[in-house]
């Protein structure tokens, strides 16, 4: 029910607009001498027992009582990025899912669910995107069956901050039945000309940059992500629309490479992965030569627009990539199942 709080602010929400991005202001020092509110904005996930979740662009739920809440109204959905490719977030889901495949996958209504042997959290998730077909609670049990029979915890990987609030509800439902947000992530866009340009300035290091289609153990030597070289690594690294990989040589002879790359080219997006270089050859240009030289492949290829992931904590990275034009697009979230569920 609407109502009037003190004749300065107007609550213009609803339990009925569940789902909806709204603007909520509440007070934060209530009986003090000078009233103190913040205001929140997200997606109104719930409104239970006189309780508002709220859940941020960034995946944060922030829980608030009726009794602290004096205004609210449903507000537009995000304003549209000035830079970078125009793109929904389920279409760049479902992008860096094909350039990151899993060695077995299963369907679940429009969910996928995947498995590669426990490498990478990405390759062994729930691919949320759509509806499972099926009630929730009977979607996670049939979820946390097929990852137990495979050895593996349950996770699922839900986004936020895209149009829409669904993916915030399905957030806030999973840790509303105890699944742990464990690591958080961005996904950054970006115009791939500009990328391919960036090695105009650096023609020697561009020159050392090798591209092949083959993976081979001088690249893995310098992409330690994993404990042995399984099957399901190779699977996913080599699985994908148009995979290349980028290498620049060490100087010593046997020497793990100076740094590498991956580039997954699919329609006109190029996905860039694994941009690994020694620690002690960082800062001198080479990440940006290795993207380079793989972001011109991808353009003889009809790629225009380029993406990345990046963990939310990784600093050095972010700041590399927004040296070289990439913005935020949205944010993807991995939840790991409880493990009573498991037995």
């Amino acid at each position: 029910m609407d109502f009037t709080t003190g004749g300065r602010f107007e609550v213009r929400i609803t339990s009925a607009d569940v789902g909806k991005r709204v603007s909520v202001r509440r007070l934060t020092e209530a009986g003090a001498p000078s009233e103190k509110f913040t205001d929140t904005v997200g997606v109104l996930t719930s409104w239970d027992s006189g309780v508002l979740s709220i859940t941020r662009r960034s995946g944060e739920i922030v829980r608030i009582p009726e009794s602290v809440l004096v205004a609210g109204k449903v507000v537009p959905g995000a304003p549209a990025r000035r830079r970078g490719p125009a793109a929904r977030w389920d279409e760049l889901d479902r992008v860096a899912a094909r350039a990151w495949p899993a060695a077995l996958s299963a369907r679940l209504g429009d969910w996928e669910l995947r498995w590669a042997g426990g490498f990478t959290r990405r390759a062994n998730s729930v691919l949320a995107v759509g509806d499972p077909g099926v009630p929730l609670d009977r979607a996670l049990k049939t979820v946390t069956a097929w990852y137990t029979q495979r050895g593996g915890p349950a996770y699922i990987q839900v986004s936020t901050g895209g149009a829409g609030g669904a993916q915030e509800h399905l957030a806030a439902e999973l840790a509303a039945r105890g699944w742990i947000r464990e690591v958080s992530a961005l996904i950054r866009t970006a115009a791939l000309s500009p990328l391919a340009d960036a090695a105009a300035d650096s023609d020697e290091e561009g020159a050392r940059v090798v591209l092949t289609r083959a993976i081979d153990g001088a690249w893995l030597s310098r992409y330690r992500r994993f404990e042995e070289t399984a099957p399901e690594v190779l699977k996913v690294l080599g699985g994908g629309p148009s995979v290349w990989f980028a290498t620049v040589p060490a100087a010593e002879e046997g020497a793990p490479p100076a740094a590498i790359g991956r580039c997954v080219i699919d329609g006109r997006w190029a996905g860039f992965t694994a941009i690994e270089v020694a620690p002690g050859q960082r800062r001198q240009g080479l990440a940006t030569a290795v993207m380079a030289a793989l972001a011109r492949k991808a353009q003889e290829e009809g790629a225009s627009a380029a993406y990345l992931q990046v963990e939310s904590d990784n600093g050095p990275a972010g700041a590399l990539y927004d040296g070289m034009g990439f913005t935020t697009h949205h944010q993807y979230h991995h939840y790991r199942g409880p493990e009573d569920d498991a037995r």
